[in-house]
């Protein structure tokens, strides 16, 4: 039974270190937007490229790029009040208010995964 117990922790443990170690990028969600601004992430191993980023509101393509490991992110209640979701590196279009919001990782992704933050300034 421990023999047993120990494969299964050891294959839950590749499992979560493979789908931090991935690359899997995909065609825009929306091709079709026309938008004034485009805000692009990179997300690497339990963080962002910037701590902050700053756009102005308004219509908005958010791009993220996976440049290392497989993130999503969360824009907390960025969209007229609705969080902003990319469960995985592709492109969406938001309309974005004025204000502060929070940027985080949606895909668990190790160790570093609850450190992964950023902020986004509308302005």
């Amino acid at each position: 039974m421990k023999k047993i117990s120990l494969h299964l922790l050891t294959l839950l443990f590749i499992v979560v270190l493979a789908a931090c170690g991935s690359d899997n990028t995909t065609e825009p969600e929306n091709e079709s937007a026309t938008t004034d601004e485009t805000l692009t992430i990179q997300a690497l191993n339990w963080q962002f490229d910037q701590e902050e980023y700053v756009v102005p509101s308004g219509e908005t393509t958010i791009e993220l790029i996976n440049a290392s490991g497989n993130h999503g992110i969360i824009i907390q209640e960025a969209d007229s009040g609705e969080d902003v979701v990319l469960n995985r590196a592709g492109t969406t279009v938001a309309s974005l208010e004025p204000g502060e919001y929070q940027i985080i990782c949606s895909i668990p992704c190790g160790s570093g995964h609850t450190e992964m933050v950023a902020s986004l300034v509308v302005t």
